[in-house]
């Protein structure tokens, strides 16, 4: 029998050997999907740690999170690419929103604010204690690509940045439409040369600078 949903979102996570950082952080991914009546799909990418145990045991309390894998086995340039392609064939919405396990929601308008616009990133923190959260639209795919690429290059670590996070474009998670999604992936896990790092560098900060 094949799945069923009417979700508004689906949120692909793609995760290898996390087993503690999903015990930790997935719960607060699937408080804020119920409340937004989303979907969770994490796609274990041949995970060797209790990965698979942690997936099971949330699945047995969470009926809006769904888990599939990408076997070792299966060859290909960018296992990245392949693993996301297939959270996004699981996916039942067609809002898909790429997120990163290591940073999970502070808040319910971390997702909702994910719903507008074409492409939409989301940047939180938190600031005197309490949950800060920023949307910032795109018009359209071309638009968001410099950011993309910025962030979600190979080399870049680009969700680890902590001084000026929108500024330098290092977003949490980011949403496109099902429309176009398999054009954003090709975003993903890409080797830049230090002169294109550059001028992505400095075309998003630019940009968001004197937004």
């Amino acid at each position: 029998m094949g799945r069923t949903g009417d979700y508004n979102i689906s949120v692909v996570i793609v995760v290898h050997d996390l087993a503690e950082t999903l015990e930790h952080n997935l719960p607060q991914f699937l408080t804020v999907a119920g409340a937004a009546h989303a979907e969770v799909i994490v796609v274990d990418d041949s995970s060797t740690d209790d990965t698979p145990n942690v997936l099971k045991r949330l699945k047995e309390t969470n009926t809006h999170l769904y888990t599939t894998f990408l076997p070792k086995s299966v060859p290909n340039n960018s296992r990245l690419r392949l693993a996301l392609n297939i959270g996004v064939k699981a996916a039942l919405a067609d809002r898909i929103v790429f997120a990163d396990i290591h940073r999970p929601p502070l808040s319910n308008e971390w997702l909702t604010g994910l719903a507008d616009g074409e492409v939409t990133a989301v940047y939180c923190r938190l600031k005197h204690g309490a949950p800060e959260v920023t949307h910032q639209q795109f018009d359209n795919l071309d638009e968001a690509t410099d950011f993309m690429l910025k962030a979600e290059r190979r080399d870049g670590g680009g969700h680890k940045g902590r001084w000026f996070r929108m500024r330098r474009g290092m977003y949490d998670a980011i949403a496109v439409n099902k429309d176009t999604i398999f054009n954003a992936i090709m975003l993903f896990d890409q080797r830049l040369g230090m002169s294109k790092k550059m001028r992505l560098g400095i075309a998003v900060f630019f940009k968001n600078m004197f937004a």
